[in-house]
């Protein structure tokens, strides 16, 4: 619960290429359908029994690293709502009106945040006559076409020992760049995405809106672990699918407490309000996948509703964790031995001598040291291949933080040298250079191409030109078009009269 609230509760061997089991909670989902867009039922994302059924509160993924293009600047992302299918309208997808989304900022390693940036939102309706999402071509982000708007407020509240002691408004009243319906709803979402990017004073930005989800991973671990013999690993699970993301870079200097302490803890959480009225804690993130397979489902819930200072009820998950237990039993890798405080140090505390704060209390935090300057070419494996700008020191968008936490949790750092991975090592979208630097999201309209039209048309020729033949032989007449048309049209209406007939017989029925 935040302090404001009321109330709370390359190189692989082919028999480790399991790293969906550490994403995907271990083997205790086995037997869940395999993910395809359309199709998703269970994913990292969903990593608490209540909070899968919450979507529009459910974290996702935190991100933070130093601005590459701009160095003197942070860049936090937070992300929410997992597995959006880009056609999952005609309701698309929206942050919710009665949640607090909230980043923390822990700048002395005491656990307790003594910064917090909430975001809040409004949804506005044009028209609740129709059932669109828009009614028309968008090409801005005030167009009237765009029915279903989003609007968004942040506060900087300045905490000390859990007690607020300033509150600022940073911004209100900004628009939500929207879902990507598709090319003929939005012809150039480009222009929608840079819109929906605002300076905040002392040279800070914010973008709110949907994205790709940049997490990649093989998550098909469910098929009994590749199929049975792991011959399916590598297929980026997430690949079409998008999130909705909060982005927020600023000047380093306001979130460190000196240059002297340039290390920040991050998190994120979602507060959702009660039948009350009061606003309860739902959903927590910081460091990836440790509520997935970390924390035993008896915690998971626990662990979403808790605060970091509170992390000790946790630290035996950390220590003896499950995982490494279930790679032996079923693949005959000796697990590391236990306790595991190396684990302690990637999770709870940071490493020593790389972004772990002096006089640290362990606590599940994304931990950054700021004074780390972006690397010229950033390295997926981070920190493991000798990349300190990357994971765990903070998170980057290109970082493959599924290969980076098997090697560890199989006991990298204690003398256990493994190349573990998931043959997934970048996203399937390529990343910006610039802020927010998430990839565009996935458009709606992404089907096949009719037969017969280039892909340069635009949609409404593609429509025109689907009606024509796709080659000299075989294909139907404009004249033959026109009569099976026509005797569609005839079956058509012969069927709605029989149904009226149907529905006046019905009418007297009592149920």
């Amino acid at each position: 619960m935040t302090p404001i609230s009321r109330s709370g509760a390359g190189r692989r061997s082919i028999a480790t290429l399991i790293a969906g089991a550490l994403a995907a909670g271990g083997l205790a989902a086995a037997g869940v359908a395999t993910l395809e867009p359309g199709a998703a039922s269970a994913s990292s994302h969903r990593e608490a029994p209540l909070i899968s059924g919450q979507p529009q509160y459910d974290n996702t993924d935190v991100y933070a690293f130093v601005s590459p293009d701009k160095p003197d600047t942070t860049t936090i992302i937070a992300n929410w709502i997992p597995f959006e299918d880009p056609a999952g309208g005609p309701n698309f997808y929206t942050f919710a009106d009665d949640a607090q989304y909230d980043i923390h900022i822990d700048n002395n390693g005491d656990a307790q945040g003594e910064l917090l940036l909430r975001y809040t939102f409004k949804t506005h309706t044009k028209n609740k006559k129709t059932f669109l999402y828009n009614t028309g071509a968008v090409t801005s982000l005030d167009d009237p076409d765009l029915n279903v708007t989003q609007t968004y407020d942040i506060d900087l509240i300045k905490l000390h020992h859990q007690k607020v002691v300033s509150r600022t408004k940073l911004a209100d009243n900004l628009a939500v760049a929207p879902s990507n319906v598709g090319k003929a709803s939005m012809p150039d979402y480009g222009t929608l995405r840079k819109q929906a990017i605002y300076k905040l004073p002392n040279g800070a930005q914010t973008f709110a809106g949907q994205a790709d989800d940049p997490f990649f991973l093989d998550l098909r671990v469910f098929d009994l672990l590749y199929g049975g013999n792991l011959s399916e690993v590598g297929r980026d699970t997430l690949k079409g699918y998008n999130v909705n993301s909060i982005a927020l870079q600023v000047p380093t200097d306001m979130i460190t407490e000196s240059k002297d302490q340039p290390i920040v803890g991050i998190w994120s959480t979602t507060q959702r309000r009660n039948a009350q009225g009061y606003y309860e804690q739902v959903s927590r993130l910081g460091n990836p996948l440790v509520n997935e397979v970390v924390n035993p489902l008896k915690d998971k819930d626990r662990f979403n509703a808790s605060s970091p200072w509170n992390d000790g009820q946790f630290l035996k998950n950390v220590t003896h964790p499950e995982l490494p237990k279930l790679i032996e039993s079923i693949y005959k890798i000796k697990a590391p031995a236990e306790p595991r405080n190396d684990l302690v140090d990637v999770f709870l505390k940071g490493v020593k001598g790389l972004n772990q704060p002096p006089k640290v209390r362990p606590a599940e935090e994304l931990r950054l040291n700021t004074s780390i300057k972006p690397a010229a070419s950033p390295k997926r494996l981070g920190v493991l291949d000798g990349d300190n700008a990357g994971f765990p020191n903070g998170r980057r968008l290109t970082d493959d933080v599924i290969d980076e936490a098997l090697q560890v949790v199989e006991g990298e750092l204690v003398g256990s040298k493994n190349d573990l991975g998931d043959a997934v090592d970048k996203n399937d979208k390529g990343f910006g250079h610039s802020f927010p630097y998430l990839a565009n999201p996935t458009a709606g309209s992404r089907g096949a191409t009719a037969k017969g039209v280039s892909s340069g048309n635009d949609v409404r020729n593609q429509l025109g030109d689907a009606l024509q033949p796709a080659g000299s032989s075989g294909g139907m007449s404009n004249s033959g078009l026109i009569a099976a048309s026509a005797g569609a049209g005839a079956a058509g209406i012969a069927l709605i009269g029989a149904a009226l007939m149907w529905w006046r017989r019905m009418r007297g029925r009592a149920y």
